[in-house]
């Protein structure tokens, strides 16, 4: 056929004139590098406006996702943020064509009809220098926008190595991954925020495994739920492994209710108990809002305490009436307030890991397990729905640990080899323990502001952050976000996040599983992820770090000789 032919096929059939593979060119799904539109309008506050091509079909883009804009000299790593249909006629609104006709809807398809995307920048790397660095400004008018490739994600995220980790994929591109800064990570505390149900335990985990297996800092677990320590069924019925069988070297398990460890067919390292005598009325005003203490019986607890000292609770609590009575004349507090004291803290009563005298200091026991290298999980057993134990042992442990710590590095005086190892504590509820009303008074208040300055920092896994002080969420340094629907807990997560407007629609347009938003001091830019599943593929990839040859051969929970010897020593300890 000579190419006369080609350009004006001798048919009066449209098939020959308009091929209909060239009308679906447009319909395959988008891939990595695939051009999107042009740059045609915005500002660095408030985003870039990018006209989509005709080819592009708008129904396979997401808020979220990525693109990069290549400028002449940079190029922009931008963020999906908003998604709109756009009519060069406005009379197209109001008397829309018939488009059963294919051929009518390709004449209009991107013509007179178009779509147009939203877009963030977040980030530019500058082609000379390579490396990624904030945005200061933007790209030209009718710059080429194109979806994200593997490379330059990996360009912005670096490569998984010591101190990087994997934690999942960027939405639409799962042949290449997000690694956060694990140094970074640990250095400020962390949040891990979500709605119910929308597996914050398994994203903490992954976060966990990660810190555990490049030995980047110890870590003490309050773990409310059992959910951490050992294994726990998913939603599936599934049997998830716990960080005890990925790491059993490296993880200690304290139970507060060994019997319901040993029902779960896990072996603790240490049942941990506390002496009434350690119990000290800052632990009680942790419980303000938890036992309804008013001030007053707060007041009335440190009255007491001045003048029975060590032993005052239990002796509170076993006062009979005319030991009541006998008090009248010797406190200046109101005796209906000492009252309501005694009948709330007989609650105590009923925990059994409440004793006169404690059979070891645990939080010394803790920090034995610490400085050997090792990360303890304590769990609570059947103690884990009360949250008025949960708050007291968390609170009254961490208390205690932290001010060995403090001791330690002012002794060290800036010699960092003698310095304490880097702990992180992990709370749960942590709206509980961080509440406006409490939390200048409390450790984790004290820990969260303190920043890094004593080798402690949080990590703290909430389902309402908008309870949480502002100030103290002001100094989280990375924030994890899965999926939350109330305004207020949306609008606490961007307190202090550059761009919030943008972010808010696509952490308001999470899935309920599996995806989470990653912004903050770990990451160079905030970041969308299909988180990873933690499953034997997982479990293969953190485990097989720690075979006894250094090699990397995923042997699960099985134990090698040095494991057996570091069991021994825990046994010799205990």
């Amino acid at each position: 056929m000579a190419l006369g032919d080609t350009l004006f096929p001798d048919s009066d059939r449209l098939d020959d004139w308009f091929p209909r593979d060239m009308l679906d060119a447009g319909s395959g799904l988008m891939m990595a590098g695939q051009r999107l539109g042009v740059v045609v309008g915005g500002s660095l506050s408030r985003g870039l406006d990018v006209k989509l091509d005709r080819e592009t079909v708008i129904e396979d883009l997401a808020v979220g996702r990525y693109v990069v804009v290549r400028g002449s000299r940079k190029r922009f790593f931008c963020m999906i943020t908003d998604i709109t249909l756009d009519t060069t006629n406005p009379a197209i609104r109001s008397d829309p064509p018939d488009l059963s006709d294919p051929f009518l809807r390709e004449i209009y398809a991107g013509t007179a009809a178009f779509g147009t995307i939203h877009v963030a920048p977040m980030l530019t790397i500058d082609e000379d220098e390579g490396e990624p660095r904030p945005v200061k400004t933007i790209p030209s008018h009718f710059m080429p926008v194109e979806i994200a490739t593997a490379e330059d994600v990996n360009d912005v995220f670096g490569r998984e190595d010591p101190t990087h980790f994997n934690v999942g994929a960027p939405l639409e591109l799962e042949q290449t991954q997000v690694n956060l800064d694990l140094r970074r990570l640990v250095e400020r505390s962390v949040g891990v925020f979500g709605k119910s149900g929308t597996g914050k335990s398994f994203l903490t985990r992954i976060l966990l495994a990660g810190i555990i297996k490049n030995k980047i800092a110890a870590n003490l677990i309050f773990d409310m739920h059992n959910d951490y320590g050992w294994a726990v069924k998913d939603e599936h019925g599934t049997q998830a492994k716990g960080l005890k069988q990925l790491f059993p070297g490296d993880i200690a398990i304290f139970t507060l209710d060994d019997e319901a460890t040993r029902r779960r067919g896990a072996r603790a390292d240490h049942v941990v108990t506390i002496s009434y005598r350690d119990i000290q009325p800052e632990d009680l005003a942790m419980l303000k809002t938890t036992l309804d203490l008013s001030d007053s019986m707060i007041d009335a607890a440190y009255e007491l305490q001045k003048k029975w000292r060590d032993g005052w609770i239990k002796r509170l609590i076993d006062a009979e009436p005319e030991d009541m009575d006998a008090l009248k004349d010797e406190l200046t507090s109101n005796m209906a307030s000492v009252q309501a004291l005694q009948r709330r803290v007989r609650r105590f009563e009923r925990f059994d890991f409440l004793q006169p005298d404690a059979i070891e200091d645990s939080a010394k026991k803790i920090l034995e397990f610490i400085e050997r290298g090792q990360s303890v999980v304590l769990e609570f057993g059947r103690y884990g729905n009360a949250l008025e134990a949960y708050i007291l042992v968390a609170n009254y442990l961490t208390r205690r640990i932290h001010s060995m710590y403090v001791e330690q590095v002012e002794k060290a005086l800036g010699d960092e080899s003698a310095e304490p190892r880097q702990l992180l504590i992990t709370i749960e509820e942590a709206h509980k323990f961080l509440d406006p009303s409490i939390a200048r008074q409390t450790i984790f208040g004290t820990i969260a502001r303190e920043l890094r300055k004593y080798n402690v920092t949080l990590l703290i896994v909430d389902q309402r952050p908008s309870g949480i002080d502002e100030e103290v969420m002001s100094q989280i340094g990375t924030r994890v976000t899965a999926l939350l629907d109330n305004e207020r807990d949306i609008a606490a997560v961007l307190t202090g996040i550059s761009g919030a407007g943008g972010l808010r629609e696509v952490l308001a347009r999470l899935d309920t599983k599996q995806q989470a938003i990653i912004m903050g001091h770990a990451v160079p830019m905030p970041v969308v992820v299909k988180t990873r599943t933690y499953d034997t593929e997982f479990y293969a990839a953190v485990s097989g770090e720690f075979s006894s040859d250094g090699g990397s051969s995923a042997r699960g929970g099985i134990k090698t000789e040095a494991d057996r010897a570091r069991d021994r020593d825990s046994r010799r300890l205990r």
